[in-house]
């Protein structure tokens, strides 16, 4: 018969482990790149150096980097406001749950937003004009009385950061005056963004476009949209490394998703009928486990970012899973995208590896046509993640060579930087990775002679029959 007193120890740790549980994993420790590290970067690249940095020699450099670091990263997270009047755009041209007027189309967006020379007609520009006016009332009548619409809280959140309430009338004009001001920044923004692409293209050099696409939004607030075709891609790239003989069956263990975002209402006509969730670092799970790369009970994803919304996202998701609650992920098809068959495949066995198929939310009467499946992620693959804020331009984990990452993962991220500020990210990579280990971006990087990070090779995947609607994956190594 057990005693009590062995009893009372055996309840004791089992209130002890359900702590360390909720508790959560150890947090790892984030510092700056120390100046020993990014000297090299800032001799290749002097004539291209930031303002404070330009024209100072190298004992001034070293005297100011420690301050400049910090300054840095503080100006990089206020772009996190500007990306989040981004997403607030995004969701009054594309959202669903808070007016009855039909959804803009990327297609109208790219037409109109290039459209220097009036060839669109005044006739549909003035449409589109009154469509977006409708939208923006829309959106502001609901913003004034939100409910639990997280989406509305976050975009009247927005707002009263810009200093505007939805208090009277008064107010809710200067929120539609500052919705349509964002619009038609946004606008703007884009055509610029064609023109640069445009003329790229002209150059007839694929390299040479892909490059000035891979910092596209140097000057842009950084968004936390995202959608499901890059995890695809990065899918096709692993299975291209596994068969090449560059990634072994069972050798990735720790992963880390630089920039995992949160699927709010991305730029693709997104979708706001769901709860906002966030998609890649279970992408790449279910894909490791599927290709064999990982095994289950070994596989570690952390997520590295520096948004506060994307951490606390997974900080809940985790403690909710310390609690016995899967992670639901809805997954929307539009066919009318045309669609690649291998990228839906994907859709279709997504979350195979990693959960089990769930009741999907109900689609709006006015998206019909479009097909959504959810996959409920078993609780074992949410509760050991881990979320640290780190600003990958500036800041690295620093930790022991056990605790190295054997991948690391960049999808649209990168794109919204410099090649001076790349350069640095990928200094911090490569000291997060173990030797031998692997990033993965759609970006291509600049390769100076003092980093150990060398591509190897890339794939190009297709999303659909539209043109120019896909990815380059890229892997670049760290050399042993």
């Amino acid at each position: 018969m057990r005693s009590a007193k062995s009893s009372g120890l055996l309840v004791l740790a089992a209130l002890l482990g359900s702590l360390a549980l909720a508790a959560g994993p150890v947090p790892g420790k984030v510092g700056y790149i120390p100046f020993a590290e990014a000297k090299p970067i800032l001799e290749a690249m002097a004539e291209a150096l930031p303002a404070g940095l330009s024209g100072q020699t190298p004992e001034k450099l070293e005297s100011l980097w420690p301050a400049w670091v910090k300054s840095r990263d503080a100006e990089i997270r206020e772009r996190l406001t500007r990306g989040d009047e981004d997403t607030v755009v995004n969701f009054l041209l594309f959202g669903t749950s808070f007016t009855k007027q039909p959804r803009v189309t990327s297609e109208q967006l790219r037409e109109i937003a290039g459209d220097t020379g009036g060839t669109a007609g005044e006739e549909a520009a003035g449409k589109f004009r009154q469509l977006v006016e409708k939208r923006v009332q829309d959106l502001v009548s609901r913003m004034s009385a939100p409910g639990n619409n997280e989406r509305l809280i976050f975009a009247r959140k927005v707002a009263e950061r810009a200093g505007i309430k939805s208090t009277d009338e008064a107010e809710r004009k200067k929120a539609a005056r500052y919705l349509y001001e964002n619009y038609l920044r946004v606008l703007k923004e884009q055509g610029s963004y064609q023109q640069v692409l445009g003329a790229a293209h002209s150059l007839g050099d694929p390299t040479e476009e892909f490059a000035e696409r891979s910092k596209l939004y140097k000057e842009r607030g950084l968004s936390l949209d995202t959608s499901l075709p890059p995890d695809f891609a990065l899918e096709v790239a692993m299975a291209a490394m596994r068969e090449r003989g560059i990634l072994a069956p069972g050798s990735v263990r720790r992963v880390g998703i630089i920039g995992p975002g949160l699927d709010f209402t991305d730029k693709q006509e997104g979708y706001d009928f769901y709860p906002t969730q966030t998609v890649q670092p279970f992408a790449v799970m279910d894909s490791l486990l599927r290709l064999g790369l990982a095994r289950a009970g070994e596989l570690e994803v952390d997520s590295l970012d520096l948004s506060p919304r994307v951490n606390d996202h997974i900080e809940r998701s985790r403690r909710a899973a310390v609690q016995g609650r899967g992670y639901t992920i809805q997954l929307p098809h539009e066919p009318s995208r045309g669609w690649k068959p291998e990228l839906v495949a994907y859709w279709k066995r997504f979350g195979d590896q990693i959960g089990s198929p769930a009741a999907p939310v109900a689609v709006p009467a006015s998206l019909q046509g479009t097909v959504l499946r959810a996959v409920r992620v078993r609780p074992e693959f949410v509760r050991g993640m881990r979320a640290l804020d780190l600003n990958v331009v500036l800041q690295r984990e620093e930790g022991p060579g056990d605790k190295k990452f054997d991948l690391l993962v960049a999808t649209n991220i990168l794109v919204y930087y410099d090649t001076f500020e790349q350069s640095l990210a990928l200094a911090n990579v490569q000291t997060m990775l173990r030797p031998g280990g692997f990033l993965l971006t759609n970006n291509l990087l600049l390769e100076l002679p003092s980093s150990k990070m060398k591509s190897v090779d890339y794939v190009s995947v297709e999303y659909s029959t539209r043109e120019t609607d896909g990815d380059r994956i890229v892997w670049y190594g760290r050399e042993r």
